[in-house]
């Protein structure tokens, strides 16, 4: 367990220097899509903050793979999970999202996370077939 909380902590702020920058993108691109002239500095701050903790933990989570053994599709669970978790306790605590739409980020957290997942899976099977046809033609 100390092992993966080094590796989680490693991670976690390799990762969270992106937040910040993430959250300038996601400002400018609401700017340009909405009427926005101006943001508080308490507001500023409250999503630097959040999106910067969000970062820690989404890329400290990845650690699960790599620190314990854990039967991939069980890690990957607790990735999913533990990720969830992150984006809506945050999105709600900031109001990024109102509650009553929980579902559709639900839905759409789930499709994007089995996608991710999806083409994860068949580059490595394709990357396995491959060596796996060189050894079989080097034999």
């Amino acid at each position: 367990m100390k092992a993966f909380s080094i590796e989680f902590f490693k991670r976690g702020l390799i990762s969270a220097w992106g937040g910040p920058f993430v959250l300038a993108i996601i400002y400018y691109i609401v700017g340009k899509i909405e009427s926005i002239e101006n943001i508080s500095v308490n507001e500023v701050s409250l999503g630097i903050l959040s999106i910067t903790l969000m970062a820690f933990f989404a890329g400290g989570i990845t650690a699960i793979y790599q620190s314990e053994k854990l039967p991939i599709a069980f890690s990957a669970l607790i990735h999913a999970a533990v990720l969830y978790l992150d984006y809506l306790i945050m999105y709600l605590f900031n109001d990024w999202i109102p509650r009553s739409e929980i579902g559709i980020f639900t839905a759409i957290f789930a499709a994007g996370f089995a996608i991710i997942w999806l083409i994860i899976y068949l580059c490595s099977r394709k990357q396995t077939d491959g060596i796996n046809k060189h050894r079989k033609d080097n034999a």
